[in-house]
């Protein structure tokens, strides 16, 4: 079993109270950035305006300002890693990942196998139609084709079986019952279908709000549904499972980001809104 540990107002971290086979050893992770003055960090490169290459081939966004910054307080310089999403949130790194700054949502499910170091930011999940659809309410996607990122919260979402393991975390409400799910491998592929035509290919994709204001920002005909959301979660800081004093040293240096405004600040540049708080 598991529990979370309050570290700071609005900060929880996993602490694990047991052992798992290949889990990281208490204190191995910062001795090991530490020693090597590098910390590498599993993100995501196709998740703009998270985490994506620039035109000029370098990572760039939200999570790439809030990696650097932890490195930074830590005194150490940084590297990165984009492994696929199931990989990176499976666990069992065997030390090839210090930390994921990827914007991923604690769930039951991941916690049996990766770390919540904390909760920097929030978000909205939305529905994103066609600019052209006539569906102006969730209830009109009942039987339609409903585009996801694969192995994400919105997939579990849409097949009625997300976990949300946070505290003081409103119950899922489901409304839609899709008649199909095609999912992709990375968060702007259903979007890329999506602007080919209502209904061409699907009738609606399930996003955080940050990924579809950034879609419209950037061309696609496409347009949210008004005053509905999926669903809200939180996103957390992630390590490998079983190293508490790496977890609590992250943790640390996410509250102090917190209680400084730094956090507030990088979701104003990056969101144009402070999602650092619920």
């Amino acid at each position: 079993m598991r529990k979370l540990q309050k570290l700071g107002t609005g900060v929880w971290t996993a602490v694990a109270l047991f052992g798992l086979t290949g889990a990281a050893m208490s204190g191995e992770t910062l001795d090991r950035v530490m020693e090597k003055k590098n910390m590498v960090v599993a993100t995501n490169a196709s998740w703009p305006p998270q985490s994506f290459l620039d035109d000029s081939g370098q990572l760039a966004g939200f999570d790439i300002d809030v990696s650097g910054e932890i490195a930074k307080r830590l005194g150490v310089e940084i590297s990165y890693e984009t492994p696929d999403w199931a990989i990176m949130t499976g666990g069992h790194w065997k030390g090839r990942y210090d930390i994921g700054v990827a914007s991923v949502t604690p769930t039951k499910a991941r916690s049996n196998v990766i770390d919540f170091v904390s909760i920097y930011y929030y978000s909205p999940y939305v529905y994103v139609v066609h600019a052209d659809s006539d569906i102006k309410t969730v209830e009109q996607l009942n039987g339609g084709k409903i585009g996801v990122e694969t192995a994400t919260t919105s997939e579990d979402f849409i097949n009625r079986r997300l976990e949300i393991d946070a505290p003081g975390m409103p119950p899922i409400e489901y409304k839609v019952e899709p008649g199909e799910v095609r999912t992709y491998a990375s968060s702007m592929l259903p979007f890329d279908d999506l602007r080919l035509g209502a209904g061409v290919r699907l009738d609606a994709v399930i996003a955080p709000v940050q990924t579809a204001e950034n879609a419209v920002k950037n061309g696609y005909k496409v347009r949210i549904i008004e005053n509905e959301y999926a669903f809200r979660e939180p996103l957390v800081v992630i390590a490998d499972k079983g190293d508490d004093e790496w977890v609590a040293k992250v943790s640390g240096v996410l509250e102090e980001m917190k209680s400084d405004g730094t956090l507030s600040a990088l979701t104003e540049k990056w969101y144009g809104k402070d999602y650092s708080d619920k």
